[in-house]
C-alpha cells in the first residue's frame, strides 16, 4: 500500500492526494495526518482532493474525521481541488464535511489558513500607547 506523502511549508502541512483512495489508505492517512500535526505544532492542513474522481460515504467521513483530529490538535483543515462530479456526490449522499473548510484551489486554502491564523492572534490592547503614571 503506498502512503501518502505529506509535506510541510512553514506551518501548514499539505498533502496531494494522487491515488484513488481506499478506505484502508484514508485510515493510515489519518494516523500519519494526526502524528504530523502533533510533532510539528502546525496550525493548517491543506488536503488536495483535485486527483480524486470519486468519493464514497466513508471518505466523506473521514474527511471530517481528520479535520476534527487536527482541530484538537490547533489545526485548521481546508479542502481544496475538489471536482464537480466529487461535490454532487457529497451533497447526494447527505454528507456534511464539518469542520472542513473548502478552496477552489491551494492558493485560497492557503489564504482562507491565513486568515483564520490572524484571527486568532492576539491583539496588543488599545490603551498600550497611554503613558503609564508613576504612583505617588
Amino acid at each position: 500500500m503506498d502512503r501518502i506523502p505529506i509535506l510541510r511549508i512553514g506551518d501548514v502541512l499539505i498533502v496531494s492526494i494522487q491515488i484513488d483512495l481506499e478506505d484502508r489508505s484514508v485510515l493510515v492517512l489519518q494516523d500519519d495526518l494526526a502524528q504530523r500535526v502533533s510533532e510539528t505544532g502546525a496550525h493548517g492542513v491543506v488536503i488536495d482532493i483535485s486527483a480524486i474522481e470519486i468519493v464514497d460515504s466513508f471518505i466523506g467521513r473521514m474527511f471530517a474525521s481528520i479535520a476534527s483530529i487536527s482541530r484538537l490538535f490547533d489545526a485548521d483543515t481546508v479542502v481544496v481541488g475538489m471536482r464537480p462530479a466529487v461535490a454532487i456526490t457529497l451533497v447526494e449522499l447527505g454528507m456534511t464535511l464539518g469542520e472542513v473548510r473548502t478552496a477552489l484551489n491551494l492558493e485560497k486554502g492557503l489564504a482562507i489558513l491565513s486568515a483564520l491564523r490572524a484571527e486568532r492572534m492576539p491583539r496588543p490592547a488599545e490603551d498600550d500607547d497611554e503613558p503609564v503614571q508613576a504612583l505617588s
